[in-house]
């Protein structure tokens, strides 16, 4: 059983997956640092984005992440066009996990862009990860330095969160560890039929 983790930026996603990782017999996927793997490791992916990007993508071999984010945060068609080079290769990827740990009682699969690129679709269930925007606002300029209007922009290259809510099974509004810990553990009892 795969279960989705969604949720919009600085929702607290890494911190709701950290407490699904105290659960035994589960196995934890990350899309987005699995991607950052696979774009310094597959050659697929390496020989498509310097086609698409140029060489100056990669700098000794690495990828030049701040050379590849000033192409593609303001630029929707840029963004769309890295997402169908990196994705195919992801989701083989996570197939691939999937099939490795098909013993668990399920998968955990964290997305930021579920819904947004179709990730969705291979998903038994879907949780999202809530937030009132300004608690995500502050969050993001906390943890990145960045600006109210870059973290509005990211914001808005995401679904709605009211989007994402209307098509998940469970939600998590994490606003303090204590009741975010007490709605993973009801959701983990749920998912494999304990009693809580």
């Amino acid at each position: 059983m795969v279960i989705g983790l969604t949720g919009g930026i600085g929702s607290g996603k890494s911190t709701v997956v950290n407490m699904f990782s105290e659960f035994e017999n589960i196995a934890i996927y990350i899309a987005d640092d699995e991607a950052k793997k696979l774009m310094n490791t597959s050659a697929k992916i390496k020989t498509q984005l310097i086609t698409e990007f140029g060489k100056e993508v990669y700098i000794n071999n690495e990828l030049n992440r701040p050379y590849l984010a000033s192409i593609v945060f303001n630029n929707k068609e840029k963004l769309a066009n890295l997402n169908a080079i990196v994705h195919p290769v992801v989701n083989t990827h996570l197939q691939n996990f999937i099939k490795e740990n098909s013993n668990k009682d399920y998968i955990l699969y964290e997305n930021a862009i579920l819904f947004e690129n179709g990730s969705d679709s291979f998903c038994d269930k879907i949780i999202t990860v809530t937030a009132p925007e300004n608690v995500r606002i502050n969050r993001v300029i906390k943890r990145d330095n960045s600006t109210i209007e870059d973290v509005k922009n990211r914001i808005k290259n995401q679904w709605s969160e009211t989007k994402k809510t209307l098509q998940s099974n469970y939600l998590i509004e994490n606003l303090t560890l204590t009741n975010s810990k007490e709605q993973v553990l009801k959701i983990h009892n749920s998912l494999t039929k304990k009693r809580s």
